[in-house]
C-alpha cells in the first residue's frame, strides 16, 4: 500500500492539508468540497454534537446547541495554559489534547480523500510562536511534535510557514527574483526575504536562497480584539462611569469578551455576580444588562464571530452595521473604516517595523526587494497591506492563495524531503 508525505498548516483561524500528487501540489477536502476547514471545536451535551470540528462546530454553535466552541487553538502553543484543563460538559480536558483531537480529524479525513495512510509530514510553523522567548517557543515546537506522532505520523518535521508560501509561488516565476514573502495569519505576521528562482525550485537544499526570516505574534485576532474594543464593547457599558466619583466600569470582562482564547473565562460563576454588582454602580445600567444577557446566554463567541464579520466587510467598505436583536431588539453597532484604522495605527507600524527588520537581516535594503508575496486573511485588510507596499513601493505586489499557500509549499516541501 502506498504511504504518502503531506503538509498540514495548522493555522490560527483556519487549517489545510496538502499531498504531492501527479508533479503538483494538491490542498485536499477536509470539510465537504471545501479545502480549508476553520480551526474550531465544538464539544456539545448531545450525541450528535459530541464532538464537531470547523464549520460544523461554529454551525452548532450559531443555531443554539448546548455545548462549548473553542477557536484559535494555536495560539495557545508556547503560553503556560497548554497543559491546563478546561470544563468541557462532565469532563476537564487539557487545551493541548484539544488540539490533538482536531488536528487527528484532520488526518483522518484527509487519509479519506487521498485513499491512502499519510504516515510523513511537514508541519507549518511561525517563525515566532511566541515574540522574544526562546524557551515557549521551542515548548509550543515540542507539543507540535508530540501531538503529531501521538496520532500516527512516523516522520515529522517542520517548516517555517513563509517559506512554505515561497515554494507555491516559486513555482510561478519565469526569472530570479529576491521576494519578501508577508504571511499574515489570524495569530500571527511572518517575513521570509527569499531569492526564487524556476532553476532552484528542484534543489534538495534551499538554505542559502533563504536569506532572513522574522515575525511577531500579531495577527487577524489582534485587529478583532481592537476593533471589538473599540467598536463594540462600548454599547455593552465599556468605558461608561459608575455613580461614585469619575471611575470607569472595570475592563476585564470587556477584555476577556474581545478574545477568542479568555471568552470562557465570563461564564465563570464567580464573574457573573461581580458583573452584577457593577451593575449596581453604573451610571448607564442598561447597557451593563446587555453584558449580563450575552454571558447568561454564553453568546460570547457570538459577539466576536459579528466583530469578524465587520472586519471583513470593512476590508471593502467604508462602513459596516452589525445588528445585534439578538441581544436587543433594535440594537445596532456601527463600525467605520476610518476609526479602525486610527486605532489599529499602532499594529500597522508594528507590521511596518518587522518587514524592515526582517530585510536588514538578510543584508539587503529595501529596494533590492522585487516583489511582495501576500498570504494569509489577514493581509486583505487594507491598512496591513499598506503597511507593507508603503514600504516597499518599488516592489510588485502578487497576491497568492489567502489560505491555501502555505499548505501546498509545504506539501512541496515534504516531496523534497520524504519523496
Amino acid at each position: 500500500m502506498t504511504h504518502l508525505a503531506c503538509g498540514l498548516d495548522f493555522g490560527t483561524s483556519n487549517s489545510t492539508l496538502a499531498i504531492h500528487a501527479e508533479n503538483a501540489p494538491r490542498l485536499l477536502p477536509l470539510e465537504g468540497d471545501e479545502v480549508t476547514i476553520p480551526s474550531a471545536v465544538f464539544f456539545g451535551t448531545e450525541p450528535q454534537d459530541a464532538f464537531l470540528v470547523g464549520r460544523a462546530a461554529m454551525r452548532a454553535y450559531v443555531e443554539g446547541a448546548t455545548g462549548r466552541l473553542m477557536r484559535s487553538l494555536k495560539s495557545i502553543l508556547g503560553s503556560s495554559l497548554i497543559e491546563d484543563r478546561t470544563q468541557v460538559y462532565k469532563r476537564r480536558i487539557a487545551f493541548s489534547e484539544v488540539i490533538r483531537l482536531y488536528i487527528a480529524e484532520l488526518k483522518a479525513r484527509a487519509e479519506i480523500a487521498a485513499g491512502a495512510p499519510i504516515d510523513h509530514v511537514v508541519l507549518g510553523r511561525p517563525v515566532h510562536f511566541v515574540d522574544n522567548k526562546d524557551e515557549a517557543d521551542a515548548q509550543a515546537e515540542a507539543t507540535l511534535l508530540r501531538i503529531a506522532r501521538e496520532i500516527g505520523f512516523s516522520d515529522v518535521s517542520f517548516q517555517f510557514e513563509p517559506v512554505a508560501a515561497a515554494f507555491d509561488y516559486e513555482r510561478r516565476i519565469d526569472r530570479e527574483r529576491i521576494v519578501l514573502i508577508a504571511d499574515f495569519g489570524g495569530g500571527t505576521s511572518d517575513f521570509t526575504v527569499v531569492r526564487l528562482s524556476p532553476d532552484r525550485n528542484v534543489a534538495d537544499d534551499r538554505a542559502r536562497d533563504i536569506l532572513a526570516n522574522g515575525g511577531l505574534r500579531l495577527g487577524g485576532t489582534d485587529y478583532d480584539r481592537t476593533l471589538s474594543i473599540s467598536a463594540f464593547m462600548p454599547t455593552l457599558g465599556h468605558e461608561t462611569l459608575q455613580t461614585r466619583g469619575d471611575l470607569e466600569i472595570p475592563a476585564g470582562p470587556y477584555w476577556d469578551l474581545s478574545n477568542w482564547a479568555d471568552i470562557h473565562h465570563l461564564y465563570d460563576p464567580k464573574r457573573l455576580i461581580e458583573i452584577r454588582h457593577t451593575r449596581q454602580v453604573a451610571q448607564r445600567p442598561e447597557f451593563i444588562d446587555r453584558l449580563i444577557h450575552i454571558i447568561e446566554e454564553r453568546k460570547g463567541h457570538s459577539m466576536l464571530i459579528e466583530v469578524e464579520a465587520a472586519k471583513i466587510a470593512l476590508s471593502s467598505a467604508p462602513a459596516y452595521q452589525a445588528a445585534l436583536d439578538w441581544i436587543e431588539a433594535g440594537l445596532t453597532v456601527t463600525a467605520t473604516r476610518d476609526s479602525f484604522e486610527r486605532t489599529t495605527a499602532r499594529l500597522r507600524e508594528r507590521l511596518r517595523g518587522a518587514s524592515l527588520a526582517c530585510v536588514a537581516e538578510s543584508g539587503l535594503t529595501p529596494e533590492a526587494i522585487s516583489a511582495i508575496f501576500f498570504t494569509g486573511g489577514t493581509s486583505q485588510i487594507p491598512n496591513v497591506r499598506e503597511a507593507i507596499t508603503h514600504t516597499f513601493p518599488d516592489a510588485q505586489v502578487i497576491d497568492g492563495d489567502r489560505f491555501g499557500s502555505v499548505g501546498l509549499g509545504l506539501a512541496i516541501e515534504a516531496k523534497r524531503r520524504y519523496g
